[in-house]
């Protein structure tokens, strides 16, 4: 079983920059690829960004790429999400996922977080 907690949320100007933090209890955490996915309301989840588990597989979303940074220690258990140049368009609920397999689809990761809220105002 593994736990995932996100932490850094919140509200922020567009332009601005944001931090996610996964902080994940699981034994061999090194062997599961870790992602980010966000919800806007009414809308489906959708992929962010994933990392595998030694860290040399990265995938970004395209509306994201070039702005937003995924990275991970494998000594400390997380895996951190750094959002810059932010959108309204970002506003949704970012979770934090673990899976075995490094693929950008929901049903690939059978580990997720409740969930952290960032807001962008324009």
């Amino acid at each position: 079983q593994v736990r995932l907690v996100e932490s850094g949320g919140g509200l922020v100007q567009a332009g601005g920059s944001l931090k996610l933090s996964c902080a994940a209890s699981a034994r061999a955490f090194s062997t599961y690829t870790m992602a980010w996915f966000r919800q806007a309301p009414g809308k489906e989840r959708e992929f962010v960004a994933l990392i595998s588990g030694r860290g040399g597989n990265i995938r970004y979303a395209d509306s994201v790429q070039d702005r937003f940074s995924i990275s991970r220690d494998n000594t400390k258990n997380t895996v951190d999400l750094q959002m810059n140049s932010l959108k309204p368009e970002d506003t949704a609920v970012y979770l934090c996922a673990a899976g075995g397999i490094a693929r950008a689809d929901v049903k690939s990761y059978d580990y997720w977080g409740q969930g952290s809220q960032v807001t962008v105002s324009s």
